[in-house]
């Protein structure tokens, strides 16, 4: 397809930088992966077909109007069912389906409501100035209060919230630390160290979880809202290689992270 094709509307104008939402970072790191074209915009989640971030316009030469598509899970399902993204993990083993989707439910089942913890509860005024950038002062502060009170009573009903910030820490740190192993032996089980990418679950190729996987640790890198989290990240140095390798081979065009 062409760059015009597909548009994706990440929430921030930060054009040719990554974005504090891991979602938005897996969906455009499975686009380049494929090394599929696309646009980004900033977009709102009041235009959102469900109302948050990412989505994405799709123009087919078939139909006049542009299909909307929203949730990064479903975005990609979409476009490996239209032929437009390959199945990444059609060739994988029963068992390696399911080794993939539990990293993939750890990520964004877990840590992600973690992270929200740390993002929205810890570091609230960071992360509320941030994310609700478009709306002026005093509105954003009202705002600002009902997605705090929201985030919180979602983080109690999941069961984040009954937890103490202590607890969630470590928590957090286990699952790095997990993901840390794993890639060690991944590494090392990789036939070339050429400085090319090695994938999560050791095989010649990406799987859906690299996708997820490269975007929860770039996020944390670049959120200034996640202190902790960078903290942990950065002391495991695997992770940063892991990422430094997929950034340099498909993101080139993107402004790094420091460490």
């Amino acid at each position: 397809m062409r760059a015009q094709d597909i548009t994706i509307f990440r929430g921030w104008k930060d054009f040719g930088k990554y974005v504090w939402s891991p979602y938005v970072i897996k969906l455009e790191a499975r686009l380049r992966i494929a090394d599929v074209p696309y646009t980004t915009d900033v977009g709102s989640p009041r235009s959102a077909p469900k109302g948050k971030i990412p989505y994405m316009e799709l123009r087919d030469a078939s139909s006049d109007s542009p299909l909307l598509l929203c949730d990064s899970a479903l975005i990609i399902k979409n476009l490996t069912e239209r032929g437009v993204l390959p199945d990444l993990n059609g060739g994988l083993s029963p068992a390696e389906r399911s080794h993939d989707m539990g990293l993939r439910a750890l990520l964004e089942d877990k840590l992600s409501f973690y992270n929200g913890f740390e993002r929205w509860i810890q570091n609230y005024y960071t992360m509320r100035d941030h994310v609700l950038w478009p709306i002026p002062y005093p509105v954003r502060v009202l705002v600002g209060i009902l997605a705090y009170r929201k985030t919180t009573a979602t983080l109690y009903g999941q069961g984040t919230g009954r937890f103490t910030a202590e607890e969630i820490a470590v928590f957090r740190r286990e699952i790095w630390e997990g993901f840390s192993e794993l890639l060690v032996a991944s590494r090392s089980s990789s036939k070339d160290d050429d400085g090319e990418p090695f994938w999560a679950l050791g095989g010649s190729n990406p799987t859906e979880a690299d996708a997820s996987l490269f975007a929860f640790i770039v996020s944390v890198l670049i959120c200034t809202a996640a202190p902790d989290s960078q903290k942990v990240v950065k002391s495991f140095p695997v992770l940063l290689d892991y990422a430094d390798r997929i950034h340099d081979r498909y993101f080139p065009d993107y402004e790094k992270w420091t460490v």
